[in-house]
């Protein structure tokens, strides 16, 4: 089995794909990730490839069966034709959900006590005991627009902090048994968090009691713009807003217009509509939004590397097994349905 990996690695990380069935293995780190090429030969003789994005030749490799990423958001794949030449190709589900989780703890934390005019104070010299400061999170209803594995590692968190857990999603979906990689201890795999669980049809229901929206949608062609300023309308006045799983999600315009009239109370947003976040985009004027760059997933964090070989080694062993493999994505979802 010859692989090509395309991402950060160390000799310690790349011996766990040798023992997992790696025969051949090539490495290299490109300093461009957003667009380059493989070497000929690799590309002419790659079986398996491990990377973040694909490379601009990914086309002319014949021999490519299986593609592992190393993100949990799959749209680097789309229109590549995969499922027409035999391709397989899996995510990195999972690997995220524990840093996700802090990131909307933390975020729910900071938006409830409006921490960011805190520290304004602070460094003002300003001794404010405001009442907005002191609020709690218990009790309050904190509501997950999908309800995969990034939204139940967060809701489990929620859910210690005294949280009220409602969910949207297609089905309610449990997911033991199911081949899809997790840190053990963590989420919501049976799907009983929720103490609501809402259908398509039952988004007004959902939103209108809710006093946080988290996305925890993937964006595909068909959730492009799926949370409308109509739908932000459907919160009561005074809800905030996370999103962690992709800025375009949410139509833009809207988002602008619920913030300036003063609908929503504030928002965290760790994914945006351009990389990196222009510095005269109205979004980092507003005093109660949060924007974070694209951190929540903590690629730099210790833990990251290891998780996405563990993944790549364990399906390595799978696929030269002919066994199911982990995070596999259909042909629907390639395909950005």
């Amino acid at each position: 089995m010859r692989v090509h990996v395309a991402i950060a690695h160390t000799p310690e990380l790349l011996e766990l794909l040798r023992r997992a069935g790696a025969d051949t293995l090539t490495a290299e780190l490109p300093e461009n990730l957003g667009d380059y090429l493989l070497p000929e030969e690799v590309a002419e003789e790659t079986e398996v490839l491990f990377c973040e994005l694909p490379p601009r030749n990914i086309r002319e490799m014949k021999k490519l069966r299986l593609i592992q990423i190393s993100s949990t958001g799959y749209s680097q794949l789309f229109d590549l034709g995969l499922v027409e030449r035999g391709v397989r190709a899996c995510n990195g589900r999972g690997e995220f959900d524990c840093p996700i989780a802090e990131w909307t703890a933390a975020m729910l934390v900071n938006l409830n006590r409006d921490l960011r005019s805190m520290l304004r104070n602070a460094e003002a010299g300003i001794w404010d005991r405001d009442a907005r400061f002191q609020t709690e999170l218990r009790g309050k209803t904190l509501g997950f627009f999908g309800y995969g594995s990034l939204a139940r590692e967060s809701a489990r968190l929620a859910k210690a902090m005294g949280m009220r857990i409602y969910a949207y999603d297609r089905e309610r979906a449990d997911f033991t048994g199911r081949h899809y990689y997790s840190v053990p201890g963590t989420g919501d795999p049976r799907c009983e968090l929720p103490d609501r669980f809402f259908l398509p049809g039952e988004e007004r229901a959902f939103l209108e009691t809710l006093d946080f929206l988290a996305v925890a949608v993937p964006l595909t062609k068909r959730t492009e713009g799926i949370i409308t300023e109509k739908m932000l309308r459907m919160l009561p006045r005074g809800a905030c807003l996370l999103n962690f799983a992709r800025g375009p999600l949410i139509e833009e315009e809207g988002l602008l217009a619920v913030l300036r009239d003063g609908h929503l109370g504030g928002a965290a947003l760790d994914a945006h509509y351009r990389y990196p976040l222009p510095a005269d985009h109205p979004l980092w004027r507003f005093p109660n939004v949060i924007l974070t760059p694209h951190i929540s997933g903590s690629t730099l964090s210790t833990n990251f590397l290891p998780r996405i070989y563990d993944i790549c080694a364990q399906n390595l062993r799978r696929y030269a097994a002919g066994e199911p493999l982990l995070n596999e994505l259909t042909p629907a979802q390639l395909a950005g349905e």
